[in-house]
């Protein structure tokens, strides 16, 4: 039996001869596409489509996001503007962080304009990611990404974009806790950028970041501390949990596993979403230091995997896509309002009883960028069928985002509001004096 490091390292793929990066990269290929996208399923929306649509700005609108005049600009509407002269921020060679999930170019694809495509706010620019600036911030604190892949796709994001300013000898990665704790080292500032594995927020029979079980998922609803103190202390927390939820309803235990009196029952969705969330914020509430802590909480990242929605044939997928989507205002059933519904209603309630979390909302944003995906241009965790071989379509990874892309701007959008949210305490605590 192949040991450990040797399959992460044929897994994650990230080009680094540092033993300790060699463990890490263990989680990458079962945190990968091959389960998440084989038992993804499209949720039946909870009211009619056009309602839906007509509604949606208001359902998943978060609090203002920062500008000069609240009243004009809102960091999370407005277009995509291809430029190829300020972007891609970071070359993928040229990141020793990146994961083969993510690596579109290295695996074969040759139209690299997704890499080029600015997000252009409506009435304001969007701040320049500064890395220097931002490790600064993050001097002797921790930023951490708790959630499922596409927040570790988020995760190497950011990485990529800060590791470069970091001599060699100065930066480090390493893991922990049975490799479901990432953590990207920055020695000259004490800073650490972590990712912790908890695609469920709550405990599950998915928290193993090997082993996840995923057709038989089973969670703990009312039982977070297992995630929850690894987490404990960070000084900037940034969530998402939407993908895996993603079903008609998911079996819940009331107990612990492998108890014999343990109860379990099939809850309906989105209700047993929102009893996590509930128990989420409950942690939050008691746990976090207010004056220490920001939180944050990344909508839903859409799929692309219906070509029709967007004007495509029937039947396709991202597959083959090279332009974003140009209609203001798509949606796509690839995401769902009514899981968005609850997120802003926990949120909502935690802001009534005094806990800030802000609301990254890429949901939007993303919808236009079907091109954005790896669809067949990432690494294959097992062996291609002969089936598969002739349909590519079959098997295209429309879920996740290929590196440099999306999920850059998303750590945009997180930058501008990390410090913004810094300058708003300040505020509020001279007008408080």
């Amino acid at each position: 039996m192949a040991n450990k490091a040797q399959i992460a390292a044929a897994s994650w793929g990230v080009k680094t001869s540092f033993h300790s990066l060699v463990a890490l990269l263990l989680a990458g290929a079962v945190i990968g596409v091959v389960y998440l996208t084989r038992d993804a399923e499209q949720p039946a929306l909870d009211e009619d489509r056009a309602a839906l649509l007509q509604n949606s700005a208001e359902a998943a609108s978060p609090a203002p996001a920062p500008s000069a005049s609240e009243k004009e600009c809102d960091l999370f509407s407005g277009r995509w503007v291809f430029d190829n002269v300020s972007y891609p921020l970071y070359k993928e060679k040229e990141c020793k962080y990146m994961s083969d999930q993510l690596a579109c170019e290295k695996f074969g694809r040759e139209d690299l304009r997704y890499q080029q495509w600015r997000w252009q706010p409506r009435g304001c620019d969007l701040p320049r990611f500064n890395a220097t600036a931002l490790l600064e911030r993050l001097r002797n604190k921790r930023l951490v990404y708790v959630g499922d892949s596409l927040n570790r796709g988020q995760w190497v994001s950011m990485v990529c974009l800060v590791e470069s300013a970091i001599p060699p000898n100065l930066k480090s990665m390493s893991s922990e806790h049975n490799y479901s704790l990432l953590i990207f080292k920055a020695a000259e500032y004490n800073a650490t950028i972590e990712y912790y594995w908890a695609p469920l927020l709550v405990e599950s029979n998915s928290d193993d970041p090997v082993n996840h079980r995923v057709p038989d998922r089973i969670v703990r609803v009312q039982a977070i501390e297992k995630h929850a103190r690894h987490w404990s202390n960070a000084d900037i927390l940034v969530f998402d949990s939407y993908l895996w939820w993603r079903r008609y309803q998911m079996k819940v235990l009331w107990g612990s596993f492998g108890s014999r009196d343990g109860i379990y029952k099939d809850v309906m969705m989105p209700r047993a979403y929102e009893m996590a969330l509930s128990t989420w914020s409950d942690w939050l509430e008691v746990h976090v230091n207010r004056s220490k802590t920001q939180l944050f909480f990344v909508s839903m990242s859409p799929t692309h995997e219906r070509a029709e929605e967007w004007g495509g044939d029937v039947g396709q997928n991202c597959y083959m896509e090279t332009e974003p989507i140009t209609k203001e205002g798509y949606w796509g059933s690839g995401s769902d309002l009514a899981m968005m519904r609850v997120v802003k209603s926990v949120v909502d309630g935690l802001k009534a009883r005094g806990l800030g979390v802000q609301i990254l909302n890429i949901t939007q944003l993303s919808e236009y960028r079907k091109e954005a995906h790896p669809s067949i241009h990432r690494r294959q965790w097992e062996p291609l069928t002969e089936e598969q071989k002739e349909k590519p379509i079959s098997y295209a990874d429309c879920f996740h985002w290929c590196l440099p892309g999306v999920p850059d701007v998303w750590n945009e959008l997180l930058y501008a509001h990390i410090f913004h949210n810094r300058t708003q305490r300040l505020e509020d605590r001279v007008e408080g004096l």
